[in-house]
C-alpha cells in the first residue's frame, strides 16, 4: 500500500461551481507515491484562527436588538435612548404581522441569549444540565443563568449593564472567595463572596459607577457599597428571575 503525500496549499480564490461565487479556503492535495494506482483528491481543511473569527458575544448595534425583541435587553445609555425614541421593529417600513409559534419561540430564546450574553452552544449546555436536574426545566435553566458571575455583579450594583460586568470580570477586577476569577459564566453558590480587587484605581472607577447606579435590594444577595463586596446569601428562586420570558416555550424549542 502506497503512502500519500499530504500538502496544504492556500487557495486565494477558489471558484465553487455549485455556489457560483469565489470563496477562500485551504485544500489538501493527496498524491499517491505509487504512480500506477491510487487516487488523487482534494480534501478541504478546517479553517484556522486566522481564517475567521468566531465571537461568543454579540458586538453589533444593541438598539436594533431591543427594538426587534420589543424589550430593553441591553441597558446601555445609547440603546435606552434609541429604544425610547423608536420602539418599533428595525427596518425602513416595518409591517405589523402575527408571529408564528416557531417565531415566538425563537424570539423568546433570543431574549435569553442576548440578556445573559450566551452563545448557542453555551445555552444548549445549560439546557442539558437543567433537564437532567430535578424540578421544572425552564426554571432550572433561568436560575442557572441568574447565578452567573456577570449577572450577579450587575444585579449587585457594581456595574450598569451585563456587558460592562463581563468586561470587568474578563479583565480580572473581581475575586470570588479570595480567588481571582475571569470567567463571566462562573456559577456561584450560596455563601460565595464577590469582592473588588484591592487597587485604588479600580475602587475609584467603581465608586463612580455605584454612585450613579443605586442597587436594588435583593433577598438572596447582599451588597456592601463601602467595602465593594457582595455576598450570595442563598440560591435565587423563581420569583428572583429578572428576565420576563416564557421559559417553557424556550425549553420546548430546545428539546426539538
Amino acid at each position: 500500500m502506497g503512502h500519500s503525500a499530504v500538502l496544504a496549499v492556500p487557495s486565494t480564490v477558489t471558484m465553487d461551481l455549485r455556489a457560483g461565487f469565489a470563496c477562500h479556503l485551504y485544500v489538501r492535495l493527496e498524491q499517491p507515491s505509487d504512480p500506477r494506482g491510487g487516487r488523487c483528491g482534494i480534501v478541504p481543511l478546517p479553517p484556522t484562527a486566522g481564517d475567521r473569527t468566531v465571537m461568543a458575544r454579540y458586538t453589533g448595534p444593541k438598539a436594533r436588538i431591543n427594538r426587534r425583541l420589543s424589550m430593553l435587553v441591553y441597558e446601555s445609555a445609547g440603546a435606552q435612548r434609541a429604544f425610547e425614541r423608536r420602539d418599533t421593529p428595525p427596518g425602513m417600513h416595518p409591517r405589523g404581522r402575527r408571529s408564528s409559534n416557531y417565531g415566538t419561540a425563537l424570539s423568546e430564546k433570543q431574549k435569553i441569549k442576548h440578556y445573559y450574553g450566551l452563545g448557542e452552544r453555551q445555552l444548549r449546555r445549560y439546557y442539558d444540565k437543567a433537564s437532567a436536574a430535578k424540578g421544572n426545566t425552564a426554571e432550572n435553566l433561568l436560575l442557572m443563568c441568574e447565578r452567573r458571575l456577570d449577572n450577579v455583579v450587575r444585579r449587585a450594583g457594581f456595574t450598569k449593564s451585563r456587558p460592562q460586568a463581563r468586561q470587568g470580570i474578563v479583565h480580572g477586577h473581581f475575586r470570588v472567595n479570595g480567588v481571582k476569577v475571569n470567567k463571566p459564566g462562573y456559577i456561584l453558590r450560596a455563601g460565595d463572596v464577590i469582592e473588588l480587587r484591592s487597587r485604588d484605581n479600580l475602587k475609584d472607577l467603581y465608586r463612580g459607577v455605584i454612585a450613579n447606579n443605586a442597587p436594588q435590594p435583593l433577598d438572596w444577595l447582599s451588597f456592601d457599597s463601602e467595602g465593594f463586596k457582595a455576598t450570595v446569601l442563598s440560591l435565587p428562586t423563581a420569583t428572583d428571575i429578572s428576565l420576563p420570558v416564557d421559559g417553557n416555550t424556550v425549553v420546548e424549542f430546545l428539546s426539538r
